[in-house]
């Protein structure tokens, strides 16, 4: 018996089995078409590319793992969250689909937000662009032709899932992140749906993660070599999911991802949202579960970013700022390039440098960018204890985690020990597999979502503490005064 996990991103899928134990068996991965910026702030990509590279994924796994991939009993789906695809009554895509880190709609948030005083206490978060209801808002705005005929508002993974299974469905943590969840609830909002001109019929059918959402289409079971009975689990938005890889489903577990985008993630016992610090609060992907996350839009987006102004590559810098690296430096980085949510909710908020001299190289401005980063992490964490949320334990994720230094200024400047796991890739495609298994097989997640061995420990180093505490405090001095300059 097998499983599979399909992790729906926006430069690609990957498609990973494992069997009963949670062993990976076999990977397979398929490159997407990078998304467009038709304007500033603008983020957009065709649903399109997602189904693309699912099915090369997949089949470059019936070539490499033919046997196993024809064993697989349960799929699980994982998927970039917030996006915005908008069909017709025949399921026909409207539009390209407007993304997570698109900013476009920060005027419809405020009307929301004005036309629904409760909107807060309902969803459990501000209405931010990124979301997906204050997208459709912007459209049902300045395109109304195509809010006219829109018939399905369906999340990337629930777009895939529609393929896949010719089933509408979504599950409690993906929801979350719409704005149109009554997250406490587990339920959609009629009021919440109103204020944006939508109600239930526009939405798809709610499951837990580790629920049955449908079955695998005959077509695709036969071109897989499955059996007829494939059951696709409800699954769970990529950050819900990379903790389900993890094991980070109980109170006071949880990450930190240092991805394109940044993630402090910690799993909770009952709803506890804190609007006031810009924390996201969310269903997991479990029953009876939330989790809270605080997001940065620009973790390792920003080294990349200072790579392409260098042109050197984000690991060369990573290792300069390394070689040199002694404490805190002169020169202090906000990384706000794409605006910020955790703590400022600010699409407009713009990064910068500061403390600049003759003697800012490369490998300064890289340190620089990598303490930002962390600073950024320390916000979340600051606001999270704001909410009397509790953090027992960190697991280090993402690609950023490969470097010793990085996830030394964390360990430090969170003041607590990050635990990096021993081998492979604990993101979405193993959660999803997870998932898969559970729906497939009625298993309790508590018994596979457990934690993977650990390679090593990273603790603080106590001896640059109060340096850093320094340091955080004149970063946390510069976001209102560059902003009052900038209005």
């Amino acid at each position: 018996m097998t499983y599979l996990g399909i992790d729906i991103g926006t430069s690609g899928v990957k498609a990973l089995l494992i069997d009963e134990h949670g062993r990976a068996l076999g990977e397979a991965s398929a490159a997407a078409v990078e998304p467009v910026r038709p304007h500033p702030g603008w983020s957009e990509q065709n649903p399109a590319d997602w189904w693309k590279a699912t099915l090369a994924a997949i089949d470059a796994l019936s070539k490499s793992h033919p046997t196993e991939l024809a064993s697989v009993r349960g799929i699980g789906l994982s998927g970039h969250m917030h996006g915005a695809t908008l069909l017709d009554k025949n399921d026909e895509v409207l539009r390209p689909c407007i993304l997570w880190n698109d900013g476009r709609s920060a005027a419809e948030c405020r009307e929301m937000e004005a036309a629904l005083p409760s909107l807060r206490d309902i969803a459990g978060n501000i209405a931010m662009p990124g979301f997906t209801a204050p997208k459709i808002a912007w459209v049902r705005k300045h395109e109304p032709e195509i809010f006219a005929r829109i018939a399905k508002v369906l999340l990337p993974k629930a777009y895939v899932r529609l393929l896949l299974t010719g089933e509408h469905v979504e599950d409690m943590s993906d929801a979350a992140g719409t704005l149109w969840l009554d997250v406490g609830k587990r339920d959609w909002s009629d009021e919440l749906l109103a204020v944006t001109g939508l109600d239930r019929s526009h939405m798809p059918r709610l499951v837990e993660g580790s629920a049955p959402s449908g079955a695998l289409k005959r077509e695709f079971a036969q071109r897989w070599g499955m059996d007829a009975n494939v059951v696709v689990a409800g699954g769970a938005g990529d950050n819900a999911a990379a903790a389900c890889g993890i094991g980070a489903i109980r109170p006071g577990e949880g990450f930190v991802s240092l991805g394109t985008s940044g993630v402090l993630f910690v799993s909770n016992d009952r709803f506890r949202p804190n609007t006031k610090g810009a924390v996201h609060a969310f269903c997991h992907a479990v029953p009876d579960t939330w989790h809270q996350m605080g997001v940065i839009l620009s973790a390792t987006d920003s080294l990349n970013w200072l790579s392409h102004i260098t042109g050197q590559k984000p690991a060369a810098l990573s290792g300069a700022a390394e070689a040199q690296f002694t404490g805190p430096g002169e020169e202090i980085f906000l990384p706000y390039l794409s605006g910020e949510r955790t703590p400022h909710n600010n699409a407009g908020a713009r990064g910068s440098f500061v403390g600049l001299s003759h003697l800012s190289d490369p490998a300064k401005l890289a340190q620089a960018v990598m303490e930002g980063v962390t600073f950024a992490f320390r916000d979340s964490q600051r606001v999270l204890k704001d909410a009397g949320t509790r953090i027992d334990r960190l697991l280090a994720v993402g690609g950023g985690s490969k470097s010793a230094l990085w996830l030394k200024m964390i360990a430090t400047n969170l003041d607590m020990e990050i635990a990096l796991p021993e081998d492979g890739d604990f993101g979405g495609a193993l959660g999803a597999a997870r998932l898969g298994l559970c729906a497939a097989e009625g298993a309790d997640p508590a018994s596979v979502m457990t934690m993977p061995p650990i390679a090593k420990t990273i603790a603080p180093d106590r001896s640059l503490s109060a340096a850093y505490s320094d340091q955080y405090a004149r970063y946390r001095a510069l976001y209102p005064a560059i902003e009052e300059a900038r209005s």
